[in-house]
C-alpha cells in the first residue's frame, strides 16, 4: 500500500453536504480491480472513482466509477465530481475550457460553465417496459396506474426504469418496498412536475428538510426527482447524474419538459441537489451541477 491523494467531494451543490458525496482516488495507478471494489465498498458511498491515465489520445484522463456492488461503465455525478476534483488537484486539460474524460461507456465530453460543470449525455437507449414489469415496479412503489403518465426503460450505460408521475407530491411521498425493488433487479427513477402553489405535503415536509431548503440558495426546480437502485446496494441514491441525463434526453424529446431546466433531488434525504439541464442548438443535452470539495487528503491503497 502506499499514499495517494484523494477528495471527497459534494456533487450537484453549491453548499457542502447538501449533494451528493462521491470519493476520488487522484492516482489509481497499480490498484488492482478486487481492492478497487473493496475499497468502494468500505467509503460506503454510492459511488467512488479511480483516476488513471488516459489510453485515448484524445482524453485527459481516464476514470474507473464502483458503486459498493459493482463497477458502472458510466455515472453522472462521478462524471463531474471526478472532473472537478482532478482541475483542483492541477489537471491541466488539452483544450482550455473543455475537458474528455475516458470511461467504459467511451469519451466523455465535460465544458465548464464559469464554476459549474456539465457533461455531454451519451447516447440513451429507450424503450416501453413491458405491462408486467411495470405492474410489478409500480407495487414495489405503492402506485395506482393512474398516477404514471407515461414510463420507458432508459439505457446510457446505467439502465433505470424512468417513471412519469402526475405530480411532484406523489415522488416526494413514495415509500418504496425496497426488497421487492432489489428482487426485481430493476433501478427505478421517478419524476413530477411540481403544483403551482404549495400543498400541505410540501409544507408537511420534516423539519431536517425544511432546515436544508434555509441553509441553501439553490436554484428553483422545475421538477422533483428520486432515484432508488436497490439492486446495486443503494436504497435511495440522493443525486443522480446518469438518470437525469436518460430523462433529459426522455422527457424534452417527447415534449413533457423545455430544452432547458433545473430539476431537484434529494429532499426526502435531507438534501438539496440541483441539476441544471440544456439542450443545445445541436441536440446535444448537456447536464450539469455544481461540485465543492468536503475533504483532501490522501488514502493508503
Amino acid at each position: 500500500m502506499i499514499s495517494r491523494p484523494f477528495k471527497q467531494v459534494d456533487v450537484f451543490t453549491s453548499t457542502p453536504y447538501f449533494g451528493n458525496p462521491l470519493a476520488v482516488v487522484l492516482d489509481g495507478s497499480g490498484i488492482d480491480d478486487a481492492a478497487m471494489q473493496r475499497f468502494a465498498a468500505w467509503t460506503n458511498l454510492s459511488e467512488t472513482t479511480f483516476v488513471l491515465p488516459p489510453t485515448e489520445p484524445t482524453a485527459d484522463y481516464r476514470v474507473r466509477i464502483f458503486t459498493p456492488g459493482g463497477e458502472l461503465p458510466f455515472a453522472g455525478h462521478p462524471t463531474l465530481g471526478s472532473c472537478h476534483a482532478w482541475l483542483q488537484a492541477g489537471g491541466k486539460p488539452k483544450a482550455a475550457g473543455h475537458i474528455v474524460q475516458q470511461s467504459a461507456v467511451g469519451l466523455v465530453p465535460i465544458r465548464r460553465e464559469g464554476e459549474r460543470l456539465a457533461f455531454a449525455a451519451p447516447p440513451v437507449k429507450r424503450i416501453a417496459p413491458s405491462p408486467t414489469l411495470l405492474a410489478k415496479v409500480a407495487a414495489a412503489l405503492g402506485l395506482k396506474a393512474q398516477q404514471i403518465v407515461t414510463a420507458q426503460l432508459l439505457d446510457n450505460g446505467p439502465a433505470w426504469l424512468g417513471l412519469l408521475l402526475a405530480d411532484a407530491d406523489t415522488v416526494l411521498t413514495l415509500k418504496p418496498d425496497h426488497r421487492a425493488l432489489r428482487e426485481l433487479g430493476q433501478k427505478v427513477g421517478v419524476a413530477g412536475l411540481p403544483s403551482s402553489a404549495a400543498s400541505p405535503v410540501l409544507i408537511a415536509r420534516s423539519n431536517r428538510e425544511a432546515r436544508a431548503f434555509a441553509r441553501t440558495e439553490e436554484a428553483p426546480a422545475d421538477i422533483e426527482v428520486r432515484a432508488f437502485a436497490a439492486p446495486v446496494g443503494i436504497e435511495e441514491d440522493p443525486v443522480t447524474g446518469s438518470f437525469n441525463a436518460s430523462l433529459a434526453q426522455w422527457l424534452i424529446a417527447d415534449g413533457h419538459l423545455p430544452e432547458s431546466y433545473v430539476a431537484a433531488q434529494g429532499q426526502t434525504l435531507g438534501r438539496a441537489g440541483r441539476v441544471h439541464i440544456q439542450r443545445d442548438a445541436d441536440g446535444q443535452v448537456w447536464v450539469g451541477g455544481d461540485s465543492v470539495t468536503c475533504v483532501d487528503g490522501s488514502v493508503m491503497l
